[in-house]
């Protein structure tokens, strides 16, 4: 049984290893204060927002998404990052989370839900194939030189190690999605 919801307290270890296999899947690098930092924006859900698959009432999967103000349209919707751990895929976890974060958005009044993926990952296409539109969009990157304060932080070391551009990305979107 497939059970979506926020993440708890006591959630900390599970979602930090999602949050690992995460990023090892897209060979990206996060220092261990990272994973603090982003547990602790999590927790005060201002910024950037997570739900969880708990499969058989262990935590699965987890989803990190964001709103953010468009030049255009109303507000868009951001799905940042979505993982399922290998042995719980397969069985809806991801589906699932897809469809809690866009109640999120319609509830919110945001004009639309968007991911990115690499074009390579197969598995994970075949699935967003059925649940969205590729829109046919490049997104690229262009390396920022940090400086100040925010150029010392832990998410700002992340930054610095980040897995090649995607391809078929919606123009001007913020990160990766698996």
């Amino acid at each position: 049984m497939i059970e979506i919801g926020s993440l708890r307290p006591d959630d900390r270890a599970a979602w930090e290893a999602l949050a690992r296999g995460y990023k090892r899947f897209y060979r990206t690098e996060v220092p261990d204060e990272g994973y603090e930092e982003m547990w602790r924006r999590l927790r005060r859900g201002d910024e950037v927002h997570a739900v969880g698959a708990r499969v058989d009432g262990e935590l699965a999967g987890i989803a990190h998404y964001l709103f953010h103000a468009t030049c255009w349209a109303a507000e868009s919707c951001y799905l940042q990052d979505l993982y399922v751990a290998e042995a719980a895929r397969g069985r809806g976890a991801a589906r699932a989370l897809i469809e809690r974060v866009a109640e999120a958005a319609r509830e919110r009044g945001a004009a639309r839900l968007y991911w990115t993926t690499r074009e390579d990952n197969v598995t994970a296409r075949a699935l967003y194939d059925k649940v969205a539109a590729c829109n046919g969009f490049v997104r690229y990157d262009h390396p920022l030189a940090q400086r100040g304060p925010a150029a010392r932080g832990p998410a700002a070391r992340a930054r610095h190690r980040v897995a090649p551009p995607d391809a078929c990305l919606e123009e001007g979107s913020p990160g990766r999605l698996g």
